[in-house]
This record gives C-alpha cells, sequence and structure tokens, in this order.
C-alpha cells in the first residue's frame, strides 16, 4: 500500500506498467475459440471455392447449398477440431509474442511505440504463428475440408490426428509444412496490416489508447476489428489462393502440379486467368473481417477488465 501510494504522489519514480504479454495471449485464445464456432462454414466454402478448377460452385450460396444437400448441413463444420484449435493457439501466441515485441520497441522513457514499430511487431507475430502453428494446421484442415462425403470409410482421412499421422508417413514431417512460404507472407502481412491498423481506429474512432482504462464497449471492439480485417484479404489473395493448393496437393504419389510459391502463382495464372488468383476473396472478407469483429470484441473484454481491475494510466 505504502508503495502504491508513493507511486500515485511521485507517479515518475517508477516506470508505468502496461498489460502483460500472457494477457494479451489469453484474451486471444478466448477470442479465437468463440470465432472458430461462429465462423467455420464460411472457412470450409472458401476453401471448396479455391479448389475448384472445374466450375462446379457459382458462388457462395450455391457452393454451401451445393455441400449441405450433398453431404448434409454438419459437412460445412468439417475440419473444426483442428480449426478451432489451430485458432486458440494462433491467437494466443499472435497476440502474446506481438506484446513481447512491442515491448522491444517501445520507447524507455515514455512507453510509447511508434506506427513503424507496432507495424514490425505484427509482422514478426504473424510469421512466427505462420511457421509454428498456422501451417500444419491449416494443413490439416484443408486435407479435411477437400474431401467429399461423410462416409468414415469412404474417407481417405478419418479425423485430425490419422490425417496428419497419415501425412507424415506418406510424405515426411515436412509435408505437415506444405505452403509455408506463402503462408508467412500472408500471415506476416496480414497482422501487420491488422495491429497497426486496429489501434488506428480505436483510436480514431474512439479515442481510446492502450492502458488510459477506458473500456471499449463490445460493439466498437468489433467496428474496429472488422475495418482492420478487411485491408489483408485483398492484399494476400494470391498468397492465399497459393497456400490452399499447396497444402492440398498430396506427395504420396505421382508429378506435384505445383512446385512452390512463385511456380504455383505463374501456373494459375497462365490456365486460369489473374483473377483465378483472388478466388474466394469474397468468402474471406466475409469470414476475415466478422472473425477479427468477434475475437476483438472478446479480446478487448479481457484486457479491459484487466485495464480496470490492475492498471490505471498504463503507457501505450
Amino acid at each position: 500500500m505504502k508503495q502504491q501510494d508513493a507511486a500515485h504522489k511521485n507517479p515518475n519514480s517508477h516506470p508505468k506498467k502496461s498489460i502483460p504479454p500472457y494477457m494479451k495471449a489469453v484474451s486471444g485464445s478466448l477470442g479465437g475459440i468463440v470465432e472458430a464456432c461462429c465462423l467455420q462454414p464460411i472457412d470450409v466454402i472458401k476453401t471448396r471455392l479455391q479448389l475448384d478448377r472445374l466450375g462446379n460452385y457459382k458462388g457462395i450460396i450455391h457452393c454451401g447449398t451445393t455441400i449441405s444437400h450433398a453431404e448434409g448441413v454438419r459437412a460445412l463444420w468439417k475440419g473444426l477440431t483442428p480449426f478451432a484449435t489451430h485458432l486458440t493457439l494462433k491467437y494466443t501466441l499472435r497476440m502474446g509474442s506481438n506484446a513481447m515485441l512491442q515491448s522491444a520497441f517501445k520507447d524507455s522513457e515514455t512507453g510509447k511505440i511508434s506506427n513503424h514499430g507496432r507495424f514490425l511487431s505484427g509482422f514478426g507475430a504473424g510469421v512466427l504463428e505462420a511457421l509454428v502453428i498456422v501451417t500444419p494446421f491449416e494443413v490439416v484442415k484443408i486435407r479435411l475440408q477437400q474431401q467429399r462425403g461423410l462416409s468414415p470409410e469412404l474417407l481417405k482421412y478419418k479425423g485430425p490426428v490419422h490425417c496428419a499421422r497419415l501425412i507424415i508417413q506418406q510424405e515426411g514431417l515436412l509435408g505437415l509444412w506444405a505452403g509455408a512460404a506463402p503462408t508467412v507472407m500472408r500471415n506476416g502481412t496480414n497482422q501487420a496490416a491488422m495491429f497497426t491498423a486496429k489501434n488506428a481506429f480505436d483510436v480514431l474512432l474512439w479515442k481510446k489508447h492502450e492502458g488510459d482504462g477506458k473500456a471499449l464497449l463490445p460493439w466498437q471492439s468489433m467496428i474496429s476489428g472488422f475495418l482492420a480485417g478487411t485491408a489483408g484479404p485483398v492484399c494476400t489473395g494470391p498468397f492465399d489462393v497459393v497456400k490452399t493448393r499447396l497444402m492440398a496437393q498430396s506427395r504420396d504419389g505421382g508429378e506435384l502440379k505445383y512446385k512452390g510459391m512463385f511456380h504455383a502463382i505463374r501456373t494459375i495464372y497462365a490456365e486460369e486467368g489473374l483473377l483465378a488468383l483472388w478466388k474466394g476473396l469474397l468468402p474471406r472478407l466475409m469470414r476475415i473481417p466478422p472473425g477479427q469483429a468477434i475475437m476483438w470484441a472478446v479480446a478487448d473484454q479481457v484486457t479491459g477488465f484487466y485495464e480496470r481491475r490492475y492498471l490505471h494510466n498504463a503507457p501505450l
């Protein structure tokens, strides 16, 4: 109590505390669970559209209804277990590592971070999550999602664990990291833009600075998160399409159609046209911005509670 009183009397006597990385990690994990359960059908539709080279699906609604009629409604939640686990771990790592990287870029005297430092922190967090979590989980998820039908005996992959084990047996451990290069580019760019934009919209729209004790309402967090999540999909569309194609092709025999990221981009452009590199953009825009809105609504409430309970005027 005496230390707290002294700190209030002389606020410059001790450096002010900011929200610790572990709280950011916890807030991200909770947001990821809620997001996964709400938006899995959109992700299944996006994957099917990106893998459709014959024009079987005429659009988002047609794709969704075709899957439902042919395979049952629950087919729209194919791959939910790896997707939910992947999102939870991804957001835990993303939010925690971004907070740690931001602390390295903060001014030692003011405790503030520049937009340049915020951008680099987001990019670093995106690269880390892509290599550690996103790539292997998305390989499993995409292999499960591209399978048609619900009868287990007719499916090559019986579930996420069986899928991962079969990929390792047939293609080696690195088979789980197929498409790592475009995934790194996609996630690094996405997170750099997202963290910078989220902070900018919080300040611009709500005059909210991290650690100022002001709690955003869930709908305010959703608006900021939605807007921050729109730019990435447009900029990184080709990386996402290439990532999906590379992850979907099996290495258990035969010649690989795509040899790598750049070869895949050239091949898709030559065979299907420029717009094919943005296949699945609309469902991505239907999934990622709402997903960011849901995730930030949860995460901001968790960190907001921590601010109100333990912090008052922590630096940015």
